[in-house]
């Protein structure tokens, strides 16, 4: 059963009927056409204008009917796609050439006579191919950025919370200073008041003296007239004993106040120490447990959480030391103690960080390496060396410009080994450890020495 178009089409949008509806006066219209009128006006309806005293019903028949119009004039616009406007044949060739669909009777034609063509089955399959191998180079590219992003995010956040504990950690070395000039600032001050005390005490008694002497003399004027009549020797030294006990009364001030500045700072020596090398964080394995003061190191199972900077070791538990040696002769003593598995020495500031490397001379290591109760030279390959005890203070001494890396047993001062080896490039203080046990760079004694010009 077919109707007319007009039959299937709602008087209000002049469309084909959406989920039509019908009023008691049996006239219909999409319900939601219907449901915009009544929300304007009365219930009635749109066009006949009688009064609707119920609600519409679904016209189910007429949506079953619509919806199979609907659906015919897709599949008709389908195939009006798909068929050539020029012969109202099917497409069944695409033209490679031109990059277009054609029928047989294009092909013949003087347009695509010479052109490839492949089936559009076969062309759609190799535009699918493409098509994928498009989408899975941008979803490559995608995730890749996504990764970027995290990280990026994720390295924001370390950048805060570095700051944060940089911060921290200096105000607290800031405050130790504060509080050790506070405390010598006491000393001298309690150091001043004590002479005071002691020097009123002295000229409150030496007062008391004069007093008495005063009285002393008025009451013997006759006497001292007597003096005068003495022999010039003994008068002479009446007088100067007199002038002595006045001498060293008044406040020191010399004493404390002298060069006071320096004097501080001089004391302030003892409290401070100077590290010749310290670790950079920011080159650390996320198993290495760095100390606050940056001097020391040891390894966890547990890696905690780091950005992946390209300076960072990725694959080893190694972190390099923030000096960059590039001339001239450097050293500094590593404390091992009870670490059982360490290597130190120094490598070339152009290690690969991101891929594992045997420490030796030919990748740019030069390194002593303890394991297994056994000290070797990293040499290619490694050699074994033999030493009357273990030492527990390792001095590694660099001479740049002389070529030398030599390894001594701090605690007797003798030589473990030398490598000696033409540098090209600057070379950073090396430490790689896995035991739970620290290496720990030792501080150096500041001393202060006077230049006089």
């Amino acid at each position: 059963m077919s109707l007319p178009e007009e039959d299937l089409t709602c008087p209000i949008c002049h469309e084909i009927f959406s989920d039509p509806v019908v009023l008691s006066c049996s006239h219909s219209f999409c319900k939601r056409c219907q449901e915009q009128c009544w929300d304007a006006r009365l219930r009635e309806c749109p066009v006949c204008r009688k009064k609707s005293s119920k609600s519409s019903f679904p016209n189910r028949a007429l949506k079953n009917i619509c919806e199979a119009v609907v659906s015919r004039r897709e599949l008709e616009a389908v195939e009006e796609r798909l068929m050539c406007p020029l012969h109202r044949e099917k497409y069944k060739l695409f033209c490679l050439e031109d990059k277009e669909p054609i029928c047989v009777v294009c092909q013949c034609s003087k347009a695509h006579k010479d052109h490839h063509c492949s089936p559009v089955e076969e062309a759609a399959m190799d535009c699918k191919d493409k098509l994928n191998e498009s989408l899975k180079s941008l979803q490559d590219k995608l995730d890749k950025l996504k990764m970027i992003h995290k990280s990026s995010a994720d390295m924001f956040k370390h950048i805060k919370d570095q700051a944060v504990e940089t911060q921290r950690l200096i105000r607290g070395q800031f405050d130790q200073l504060r509080q050790m000039l506070g405390r010598e600032e006491e000393a001298r001050l309690a150091a001043v008041k004590r002479e005071e005390e002691e020097k009123m005490a002295a000229m409150n008694h030496k007062m008391k003296e004069m007093a008495a002497e005063v009285l002393y003399l008025t009451e013997s004027i006759d006497v001292m007239r007597q003096l005068l009549k003495e022999d010039d020797m003994v008068l002479l030294k009446k007088c100067k004993d007199h002038e002595d006990s006045m001498c060293g009364i008044l406040i020191d001030v010399t004493h404390h106040i002298s060069n006071l500045k320096y004097r501080v700072w001089e004391k302030m020596l003892e409290h401070i120490d100077y590290t010749p090398v310290t670790l950079d964080p920011n080159t650390a394995h996320p198993c290495l447990i760095l100390s606050d003061d940056l001097t020391s190191c040891h390894y966890e199972d547990q890696m905690k959480y780091c950005p992946d900077n390209p300076e960072r070791f990725h694959v080893s538990a190694e972190v390099v030391g923030t000096a960059a040696l590039g001339s001239g002769s450097h050293h500094w003593v590593v404390q091992t103690e009870n670490n059982h598995d360490w290597l130190l020495g120094v490598a070339s500031s152009s290690i690969p960080r991101n891929i594992e490397v045997n420490a030796r001379p030919e990748n740019g290591f030069w390194t002593l390496c303890f394991r297994d109760g056994e000290i070797k030279a990293m040499t290619s390959p490694p050699r074994a060396l033999v030493t009357w005890r273990t030492p527990e203070r390792i001095k590694v001494h660099v001479d740049y410009d002389k070529g030398t890396v030599k390894f001594w047993d701090d605690d007797t001062d003798s030589l473990i080994y030398t490598y000696e080896h033409t540098f090209g490039e600057t070379l950073l203080p090396y430490f790689y450890t896995q035991s739970g046990h620290p290496l720990r760079i030792l501080p150096e004694r500041v001393l202060v020495t006077m230049l006089r010009q």
